[in-house]
């Protein structure tokens, strides 16, 4: 078989391309305000409008936001003050990585499994392509926890002295007569490792 022979049995063999030129319109973020926390409160319609999975979707926003989180009827709440527009950069990440297609760029992929390997597939153009790793986000530091730094925290616990335990990212911070359930302004007098001390500001 000569070579336009075999390159026109292989375009034939191609999926169907979608020549509507139409591009995928993602809802803007709606990030609510939750104390010390942040309420993706569309994160499921989002979900649905790239056909992912709501848990795949939210374990991202968590890795990539550097925080700990909870999906709960298809709202996501996340550890710390986040805007729309972060959620947004970060679902941006999320579509070049696991929906638009390295090829012809259309959404209309889905993720398999090829040999314990995650896969794009490409249903426009027929391209299939390994998941590409994941580039650590730079927007962990918004959990730093510096001295002479002041944050909003909720206290969650209760220290063996009796201060007032919160965490952030990876601190733990105490709160000197905050108590449990509290919302509050703290001042960070002294950082030692993962451990911080504040004072109400």
């Amino acid at each position: 078989m000569d070579y336009e022979a075999s390159l026109t049995r292989a375009m034939d063999a191609l999926p169907e391309r979608s020549t509507s030129g139409e591009r995928l319109s993602v809802p803007d973020a709606t990030a609510q305000p939750d104390g010390a926390f942040t309420r993706l409160t569309n994160l499921d319609s989002i979900a649905d409008t790239i056909s992912r999975e709501p848990d795949h979707v939210h374990s991202f926003i968590q890795r990539a936001l550097g925080t700990a989180g909870k999906l709960e009827e298809g709202v996501g709440r996340y550890n710390g003050r986040f805007s729309g527009s972060d959620f947004d950069a970060v679902l941006e990440d999320y579509m070049e990585e696991y929906v638009l297609c390295s090829e012809c760029g259309l959404p209309d992929t889905r993720l398999v499994r090829e040999n314990r390997t995650p896969m794009l597939r490409c249903d426009a153009c027929g391209a299939f392509r390994p998941v590409a790793k994941r580039k650590r986000s730079t927007t962990t530091q918004r959990d730093q926890v510096k001295k002479g730094s002041t944050y909003t925290v909720e206290i969650t616990g209760t220290g063996r002295k009796g201060d007032g335990v919160a965490e952030r990212g990876k601190y733990t911070i105490f709160v000197p007569g905050a108590q449990e359930g509290e919302v509050v302004d703290v001042y960070i007098e002294n950082v030692s490792g993962e451990l911080a001390f504040a004072r109400k500001a």
